[in-house]
């Protein structure tokens, strides 16, 4: 589920639009050079990019931080706005109309940040270091996201969570959402991690047990549907770092939030 990196590929065009390529909608077709007939963007100047697009600093412990005052947090900030008027209003909408509202958000850079592992990686992938990283469940969170997390609650909206994490991974990613203050609906009737050993019954189509053939959409549109179709929620909106978090339907108002680092199909 993660990581198809193309740094090159996605970042040139993330790091330079900033707020107009990142702002709360639809999500549109990603960004790529892979048909491109052109040099591609350098990308030594591209991780460059990328630090000024964060703000990366270490911190005293020698952690990799982005800065409040980055370009990444201002568009985190406007998406944030955004969301939380359509909270508002939606959620009266839906409550008025006896349905059961709910938002759905992915967790890794969408949650929890990962800047720290993409930086000392040099923006690559390693599924043994990836499993470490995690496991240690102290990646700050992504600026917002608790805050947005805990206000959906407080508006009578159902929070739920899909994410590419696996089973295996679920003490990691309880224990880290704790630290940073997403404490909401963490058990496993709203946190819904990739299980290819024992797949639930509604992925059957591309997942049987020992047999996970689940496109990142195909996984995350058929727990949503899941979840509105067979549980009774309507989804109000879902936030994602990756398009494919957000395609598929079942979705309500789709917000995509920054990622120039990786990119996940």
């Amino acid at each position: 589920m993660r990581k198809s990196l193309r740094a090159a590929a996605v970042g040139a065009a993330c790091v330079v639009a900033g707020a107009a390529l990142y702002g709360a909608g639809a999500a549109t077709a990603g960004q790529s050079t892979a048909n491109s007939t052109h040099e591609p963007y350098n990308i030594g100047l591209l991780t460059k990019d990328i630090d000024t697009y964060y703000g990366t600093t270490a911190d005293s412990n020698g952690v990799y931080q982005a800065s409040p005052d980055s370009p990444y947090a201002k568009d985190l900030a406007r998406i944030d706005a955004d969301a939380r008027k359509h909270i508002d209003q939606a959620a009266h909408t839906a409550l008025k109309h006896h349905q059961k509202p709910a938002v759905m958000f992915d967790i890794d850079d969408t949650v929890l940040l990962s800047l720290d592992y993409e930086k000392r990686n040099n923006y690559g992938y390693n599924s043994a270091t990836w499993n470490d990283y995690v496991n240690r469940a102290d990646r700050p969170a992504v600026f917002g996201s608790p805050e947005l997390i805990r206000y959906a609650r407080s508006k009578g909206v159902e929070v739920f969570y899909n994410s590419g994490l696996t089973e295996a991974q679920r003490g990691a990613a309880v224990a880290n959402l704790k630290k940073v203050g997403a404490d909401v609906n963490l058990d496993a009737g709203h946190m819904f991690l990739k299980n290819s050993a024992n797949p639930p019954a509604y992925l059957k189509d591309c997942a049987t047990p020992g047999a996970w053939t689940c496109t990142t959409v195909q996984y995350k549109a058929g727990t949503r549907k899941h979840i509105e179709d067979d549980l009774g929620y309507t989804f109000i909106a879902d936030f994602g770092d990756q398009y494919s978090d957000l395609d598929g339907g079942y979705t309500g108002r789709t917000y995509k939030l920054p990622n120039p680092t990786y990119f996940v199909g």
